[in-house]
């Protein structure tokens, strides 16, 4: 790593909070006459390439600068007064346990501004769609980076209208249903976490997260972090998502556009995990321990119905989507980053923070793939794709069925890819729960994750037979374009980092495990 003074990490880390928020400004305002190229749509297309790479060289930039060896240290602050009546601070900074995420919501937005300049989505004006992506990307980032709870509820709250308007203007079929249902869902769990928020904060006397975290819950009685987890909870779930709250999710990825899709699957659905792990843990302790038992049965439901439903979706004459395949396999693996969490030990919250990594990259990469074979075949229809013989994409596009396969066994947690590290942990985890839970109750939930993940493999194996198997083709099949370049750029850094986060797991679990330990230790070393 590089030594790169205090000064520059503070600026680092607000240029990647505020950049995107600047740059969807001026994604709305007329391209300078020598920056048009061929056609304003294509500067503003590349607007949103530029800003989002800046972003990422930023984040990347700051990693390089970053303590490795003092990970549970906050870096790069920032605190400034802002509400002085509420004692509201601009207060930011980066731990191990922030950084990774940061990192990705650069990278996954990056690659997505890369392939829409290169695959523009239909619907309106491509101003409207860049702005909403820098606005997204904002958001996502100032979650991870603010360390005030009224910031990162307004954070939290700010991605909420520009996927509503992705998904609402850019979609498919059934759009602006999905949007609503959406929009709808979130902003209820909202409305009730707020309340939890207020209720620490105006208790405690402070909403500087890092102060409340090194109390522990010790100014806060047990009746009130009871009560404060159970808001906070409700409207973390809804966005997590946890079953049953998770209705909203299959509908929205279906209609979404495709980097809307990976966005939120690979970003958003972090925000509400994230929230568990640096709010509720560290600030309520007592009021998690009561609802541990609950959230990890809540998980383990959702890992099975989330691996049913896609068996379901996955059986021919089902007319199974393969975006909405995709979504339900969501719930199942975010359920297991619940899991980890509800274990309250080093070991379930560190499998948990790896395991959300490894979701974003893989199941990002399965949305891209899943728009480029819609792209090809005009549907994301299972029955059609299948067909009589099957799409036979080993046959007529080697590499796009090769991908699809790395990336399901990716999935479906084959040891040696990123996928099998947070998965294996979280069920450790669960074998030696914290102390005061029941150990034979998280013995049963361990028991019954591990069904899942037999689950999980059977329906993406069903899938990879399905669409890439097939009788070879004879040569009166319509001609089938394989990865372009501009999906190699934009797929490969996913496919690599799936591989070297499988390989070489202590790189992630390096930067989470000290500051993991510091938090569930009250902010003591």
């Amino acid at each position: 790593m590089i030594d790169i003074s205090e000064s520059v990490m503070q600026f680092l880390l607000a240029f990647i909070v505020a950049a995107p928020l600047l740059g969807a400004a001026a994604a709305l305002l007329p391209a300078p006459p020598g920056l048009k190229g061929r056609s304003p749509e294509q500067a503003v297309l590349r607007h949103g390439v530029t800003v989002t790479g800046a972003v990422l060289l930023a984040a990347i930039a700051l990693t390089l600068g970053f303590d490795h060896d003092q990970p549970s240290r906050m870096q790069a602050t920032t605190d400034i007064s802002w509400i002085k009546a509420l004692d509201v601070r601009i207060h930011l900074g980066v731990d191990g346990i922030s950084l990774p995420l940061l990192v990705m919501t650069a990278l996954l937005t990056f690659l997505s501004a890369l392939y829409t300049y290169f695959k523009q989505p239909a619907g309106p004006s491509p101003k409207a769609f860049v702005a909403l992506l820098l606005l997204l990307e904002s958001g996502t980032l100032a979650t991870f980076a603010v360390l005030d709870l009224l910031l990162f509820f307004l954070a939290f709250e700010t991605v909420l209208v520009p996927m509503y308007f992705l998904i609402a203007r850019w979609g498919g079929e059934g759009r602006q249903q999905a949007a609503w249902k959406f929009i709808l869902f979130t902003l209820l769990g909202s409305v009730v976490m707020l309340l939890g928020l207020l209720l620490i904060g105006l208790k405690a006397g402070t909403f500087d997260m890092v102060a409340l975290a090194t109390d522990n819950g010790r100014g806060l009685s047990t009746s009130l972090q009871v009560t404060a987890v159970l808001a906070i909870g409700i409207g973390l779930a809804v966005k997590t998502p946890m079953w049953p709250l998770h209705s909203w999710l299959p509908d929205a990825h279906t209609a979404a556009p495709t980097v809307g899709s990976v966005l939120l699957a690979g970003v958003l659905l972090k925000m509400g995990t994230y929230g568990f792990v640096r709010i509720v843990l560290p600030i309520s302790p007592d009021g998690m321990q009561v609802f541990a038992p609950y959230l990890a049965a809540f998980a383990v439901a959702g890992i099975i119905y989330g691996s049913l439903a896609c068996l379901a979706l996955a059986r021919p004459g089902a007319s199974g989507d393969l975006k909405r395949l995709i979504a339900y396999s969501s719930v199942g693996h975010m359920g297991f980053v619940l899991l980890g969490i509800a274990t309250m030990t080093p070991t379930g919250v560190n499998g948990a923070l790896f395991a959300n990594i490894a979701h974003g990259l893989i199941t990002g990469l399965l949305f891209f793939l899943a728009g480029a074979v819609k792209d090809r075949f005009g549907t994301a229809d299972l029955d059609t794709l299948a067909g009589a013989t099957g799409a036979a994409l080993y046959g007529r596009a080697p590499h796009l069925g090769g991908l699809l396969a790395f990336t399901a066994v990716a999935s479906l947690g084959l040891p040696g890819l990123a996928g099998f590290w947070g998965e294996m942990l979280a069920m450790f985890g669960a074998f030696h729960p914290a102390p005061g839970l029941s150990r034979p109750a998280f013995l049963t939930f361990m028991a019954v994750a591990g069904l899942g993940t037999l689950l999980t493999a059977a329906y993406l194996l069903i899938v990879v037979r399905r669409v890439c198997m097939g009788a070879a083709p004879t040569g009166t099949e319509p001609r089938l374009a394989d990865i372009q370049a501009y999906e190699y750029a934009a797929w490969t850094p996913l496919a690599v980092l799936t591989v070297l986060a499988g390989l070489w797991p202590a790189a992630l679990l390096g930067l989470t495990d000290p500051a993991v330990q510091q938090l569930l230790a009250g902010g003591k070393s």
